[in-house]
């Protein structure tokens, strides 16, 4: 059985980690920052020594991440401290006490002009200020010669945290219409699909089938674009998806530039023996029949 520690524990993402779980302990940024490395360190080494004498195996999932994208433009400094040392400061503690790590990063590493999935080999090349930190912390824990793993995703959305889903039922309850950007297309990821893909490659790296590609995908099978995605969410809340209306990306400037085509190959996934992500579609009417309460406007 494993034993976890997952940093960013009260994020959307860490929340959900926690709840499917059986042996967890996920705090939030107040209880654990990352970029303090005596709290890493003892936090690591705690969790190495309780695992040990319980019998049982740990495993970092590093969900901590400063992903306010367009704040990060102005922000760099305190992003790239999250982002960037943070996950170097994780991967030097589980390096010291032989605990593997997972470490979750995004679709914002690449640049967003390819016309096909991006592989888990295509060079990185963010264009975002959160995108290069998130870079540069993906090569600090896979230079780091510790036993580590990198899972990209992107478009997430959950019950708990504020995001895409929240937002346009929110929007839907206060307007007859709204513009979506139509022009950018990209994997919507439930975080509990995403929790328990996390869970299962966890399950994996303790074992001798440890995937050996360190670098993952792991989002919602098939693409869409935000408006697709949009009047899918209007569809669950039972309202007229003809109310979403397309836009382009130039109609809706942002201080952070978006990636135009951001879809993710799950092909190392698959070729670890990992359970393949279901589509994006399915995944979103079993989050509402799941956390429906959760995705409502009050």
């Amino acid at each position: 059985m494993l034993s976890l520690l997952v940093p960013g524990g009260h994020g959307q993402l860490g929340r959900e980690m926690a709840a499917r779980a059986e042996v967890v302990r996920a705090p939030g940024s107040s209880e654990l920052d990352v970029t303090n490395a005596g709290a890493v360190v003892e936090a690591v080494k705690t969790l190495a020594t309780s695992a040990a004498e319980d019998g049982l195996s740990p495993v970092v999932v590093n969900c901590a991440a400063y992903n306010a994208v367009d704040a990060a433009e102005a922000d760099a400094t305190r992003a790239f401290a999250i982002n960037g040392d943070g996950p170097r400061l994780l991967a030097a503690a589980c390096a010291a006490h032989n605990v593997p790590l997972i470490h979750v990063s995004t679709d914002y590493v690449f640049p967003g002009d390819a016309d096909r999935p991006y592989e888990v080999t295509d060079t990185v090349r963010p264009r975002s200020a959160y995108g290069t930190t998130k870079a540069a912390g993906e090569a600090a824990v896979l230079g780091s010669g510790a036993m580590t793993w990198v899972v990209r995703t992107a478009w997430v959305y959950g019950a708990f945290g504020g995001n895409f889903v929240k937002t346009m039922a929110k929007a839907a309850a206060s307007r007859d219409t709204l513009s979506v950007v139509d022009d950018q297309r990209g994997c919507p990821t439930w975080t509990g699909d995403l929790a328990t893909g996390l869970l299962e490659l966890a399950s994996l790296v303790v074992t001798d089938k440890a995937p050996t590609s360190r670098v993952l995908h792991c989002t919602g099978g098939g693409e869409t674009t935000w408006c697709g995605f949009a009047r899918a969410v209007f569809e669950e809340l039972g309202l007229d998806p003809a109310r979403v209306h397309p836009c382009t990306t130039e109609e809706y400037p942002r201080p952070a530039p978006r990636p135009a085509y951001s879809v993710l190959s799950d092909r190392a996934w698959r070729e670890a023996g990992l359970t393949p992500m279901r589509p994006w579609r399915e995944a979103l009417a079993a989050a509402f029949a799941e956390h429906g309460e959760h995705f409502r406007a009050p």
